[in-house]
């Protein structure tokens, strides 16, 4: 029997094995601590060493001296609740994690559990759209400490199912905090639970995929953890929910607020010079204000929104809004109505699920990330430049760049893990990145896109 240690020797190091498995380093540092490796790495392990099944197989699963704890017990245990938890997430693998509930009571908040790198910006990350169906674990310690406000808002209400966070909410300190973030959650009725060893879990979701979990902070401080385990193991994921319906507008409305900028507030834009009509599948308020902030007077429509509806409008271009959930179900209604527009040669841009629904409206397929890209430090190069921008994102599918058709072109990939963050057309004027060039939270390098769909609009006229 092989030991860990000396099959990472076999594999050429620590660096060697990581790039053989696909992974990072730490995550080959993390099979030493644990005396581990997952099974799902022993075929390039087995490819790289030449080593039998047998010999990972028989290798320790655990140290030695390992004893089961509350996080980490057999589903079949008997658990003891540590003192002072009054919440718990529990993972699709049995596995619990304890720590002290805020925000809103629940006994059973079920979702994707996901990670956020962003060290601003919570406020706007709870209230991105684009995380309905899932429970936000943040990597940053401090979350809480600006308190909210009625201006950083980019939708009316929370879509998340819930956040997770190292350390308890403090008094807020900003000048700008017009409540608790606690009393804001409690407001719209979103969980929270605090003390929960966030880089590990971070860990997990990076080395293993995102799980489901859910959140329970029962008001009466009693847990069903048997139906809480089943729960989480009998979510179905997001693979194949269609989540635009539960967080579009209702009916359409108009939209000409711009950016804000200290001290006058959110401008007005009261000048236009084109005419965009807005997909909302999830839209974040800071994209419309950055539309409108270029040039435009925006008109939003439902994701339902037949080709018919949308050009009822006569627009000079059709932008295609971030959102949550699987691309290929929204696009069971999204695509047909996509294509049409794009047969009357409308200039088009999406961004975040509408560049996949506009990836999927050529003619090509999308794919569920095993880990997604969520923050504000997501690096992204764009192939006809050089140039690498630092962007803010948040998707867990992408399109699959190897089926894009004749005449698109992949225009910018990711520096993390080389998948698709955006596409191009020759022939029809149309362009989506997969990030968020609006940020709200993070860096303004792509804020140059809306200015490049107005040229494209303002081309279309010529």
């Amino acid at each position: 029997m092989r030991t860990v240690e000396e099959i990472i020797a076999l594999m050429g190091g620590l660096e060697s094995a990581a790039t053989r498995c696909g992974i990072g380093t730490e995550a080959v540092r993390k099979w030493r601590q644990t005396r581990a490796i997952p099974a799902k790495h022993w075929p390039a392990v087995i490819a790289a060493t030449g080593l039998r099944l047998d010999d990972l197989a028989a290798a320790p699963t655990a140290p030695e001296n390992a004893m089961p704890t509350p996080e980490s017990a057999p589903a079949g245990s008997e658990i003891q609740i540590p003192e002072g938890a009054t919440a718990c997430l529990v993972l699709g693998d049995g596995s619990i994690l304890w720590g002290r509930g805020f925000g809103a009571n629940t006994t059973t908040s079920v979702g994707e559990v996901c990670f956020n790198t962003g060290l601003t910006g919570y406020q706007e990350t709870l209230t991105d759209p684009s995380y309905a169906g899932q429970i936000i674990t943040f990597t940053f310690p401090h979350i809480g400490n600006v308190g909210t406000n009625a201006e950083d808002l980019e939708a009316a209400s929370p879509a998340c199912r819930g956040l997770v966070v190292k350390q308890d909410v403090t008094e807020p300190g900003n000048w700008r905090s017009v409540q608790h973030l606690d009393a804001w959650l409690k407001s719209h009725g979103t969980p929270g639970i605090a003390g929960v060893d966030t880089r590990a879990l971070t860990a997990r979701i990076r080395d293993g995929g995102a799980p489901n979990g859910v959140l329970c902070f029962p008001v009466d401080g009693r847990f069903n953890l048997p139906a809480l385990r089943a729960q989480a193991a009998a979510w179905p994921g997001l693979e194949g929910m269609d989540l635009a319906k539960e967080v579009t507008c209702r009916q359409s409305y108009n939209w000409d607020e711009a950016e804000w900028s200290w001290p006058e507030g959110f401008a007005r834009q009261t000048a236009p010079k084109f005419k965009v009509v807005a997909v909302d599948y999830g839209a974040k308020r800071n994209i419309l204000r950055c539309l409108a902030a270029a040039g435009c007077a925006v008109t939003v429509v439902p994701a339902t929104a037949t080709a018919e509806e949308i050009l009822r409008h006569n627009p000079d271009g059709v932008f295609l809004s971030n959102g949550p959930g699987d691309p290929a179900a929204t696009g069971v209604y999204a695509v047909p109505a996509i294509q049409a527009v794009l047969e009357k040669r409308v200039p088009v841009f999406g961004i975040c699920l509408g560049h996949q629904l506009l990836g999927l409206a050529l003619g090509a397929t999308t794919y569920k990330l095993e880990r997604g890209h969520r923050g504000a430090n997501q690096p992204v190069k764009d192939l006809a430049t050089g140039k690498v921008e630092i962007t803010s994102q948040n998707h867990g599918f992408a399109v699959n760049a190897e089926t894009l058709p004749a005449g698109v072109r992949v225009s910018h990939i990711s520096l993390f893990d080389g998948s698709n963050e955006g596409l191009s057309c020759d022939n029809r004027p149309a362009f989506s990145v997969q990030y968020h060039p609006e940020a709200s939270p993070g860096p303004s390098d792509s804020h140059y896109l809306f200015h490049r769909f107005v040229e494209l609009m303002g081309k279309a006229h010529v």
